[in-house]
């Protein structure tokens, strides 16, 4: 099996196409455990969901099906994930495509990005690791909207703004980088969880940066001067485990 389960988790308002109609993905793979457990992570969003084992089966679906995204393994057993998405790309759709691979060398990344991928999961990954990437690439595609309207992401007396970037600590603004930005995101959608550098490295920086876990402390540090400086602080180490956000008592 290569996924690490967990009980479903919400990233924010569920999202839904424009129009009011459930998004749509295909997930293609051809282990059958881990296609029903994706399916029900996905659902549990509120998503329509189709599932194939086979490349070939996949463009039938995906042809009739129209998704508005595509979970697609690289390794199928007869044409491979990346033919898949040509042919996709070929009949006209620019579907976001989230790549699953077992793989995880460089050349395989870019493979599957030049081909036309959006985003790139590495095996064994987690379910909530899956839903929040596709959240992001629906996001993106800009076929979806939020049922909520409010983009405020709030922790006690710090706010952060997901659309005017915008981020305040009372009445203080604080000026973040793109990068500060995310890592304050993914910390503040999970208020009083710990959350690994691990987990950390693979939210924030995704397939962009190389792993080293030190950059997590060197960003938490600058964070922890911009955000929790001269009053109570909410940033706190969890020693041996990762980093929690917890408003400041």
């Amino acid at each position: 099996m290569s996924t690490r389960t967990s009980s479903p988790a919400t990233h924010g308002p569920r999202l839904r196409k424009a129009d009011g109609s459930a998004i749509r993905v295909l997930v293609v793979d051809d282990e059958p455990t881990l296609t029903d457990l994706l399916s029900m992570a996905l659902r549990y969003e509120g998503w329509e969901v189709r599932t194939a084992g086979e490349g070939r089966q996949a463009l039938t679906i995906a042809r009739e099906f129209r998704p508005d995204a595509i979970v697609l393994d690289i390794m199928l057993p007869d044409i491979d994930g990346l033919q898949v998405l040509q042919r996709v790309r070929a009949d006209g759709y620019e579907t976001p495509v989230l790549f699953l691979t077992a793989k995880d060398s460089l050349d395989d990344r870019i493979a599957g990005l030049t081909a036309g991928g959006d985003d790139y999961v590495t095996k064994p990954f987690s379910l909530e690791e899956v839903v929040a990437r596709l959240r992001g690439l629906i996001r993106r595609s800009t076929l979806a909207v939020a049922e909520s309207s409010d983009p405020r992401i709030t922790v006690g007396d710090l706010m952060l703004d997901e659309d005017s970037y915008e981020v305040f600590r009372g009445s203080d603004s604080i000026d973040l980088t793109a990068t500060e930005f995310e890592l304050l995101r993914f910390l503040m959608r999970n208020p009083r969880r710990v959350l690994s550098k691990a987990q950390i490295l693979d939210r924030v920086w995704s397939y962009d940066f190389g792993g080293k876990s030190s950059v997590v402390e060197i960003y938490i540090s600058y964070l922890r001067k911009k955000i929790d400086a001269g009053r109570d602080p909410m940033i706190h180490t969890v020693r041996g485990a990762g980093y929690m956000l917890k408003i400041a008592e």
